[in-house]
């Protein structure tokens, strides 16, 4: 079987750059909200029997569920009514971005990879329109 691959290199106007500036910051406030949930709920769990920290203390309810994909997806749904920035992106873009994030968790424990990075301007620079 042959495959064929072609490569377009893209020359956008100004308007769509800042379009695609601004999908990009939105897609990165998705991924660090959704990583920095994740991370305190793992925090919460792993406390000494012991002791406390005298420092700082992750609160969060015992019988609260690991926010998972579907979870967050659902939470986002509900964001867009507080945060109108997020109803700018199409919803499935923002959805894209919590399953990279939710990939990125299971190769962590299947592959042995590093733990999921917050993402700056420069470590972010893609988005999918799955449809």
């Amino acid at each position: 079987m042959l495959n064929m691959t072609w490569e377009f290199k893209l020359e956008p106007t100004p308007e769509q750059v800042d379009t695609m500036e601004r999908i990009f910051a939105v897609c990165r406030s998705v991924w660090n909200f959704a990583l920095r949930e994740r991370k305190d709920w793992l925090n919460s769990r792993k406390s000494p029997v012991n002791a406390c920290s005298i420092e700082q203390e992750y609160i969060l309810r015992a019988d609260e569920p690991y926010p998972s994909y579907h979870t967050q997806a659902k939470r986002l749904t509900l964001a867009k009514e507080q945060f109108p920035l997020l109803t700018s992106v199409h919803s499935q873009v923002l959805q894209q971005a919590l399953r990279t994030l939710d990939r990125a968790f299971e190769d962590m424990r299947a592959k042995k990879l590093g733990f999921p990075r917050f993402k700056n301007k420069y470590r972010m620079r893609s988005f999918v329109f799955p449809q």
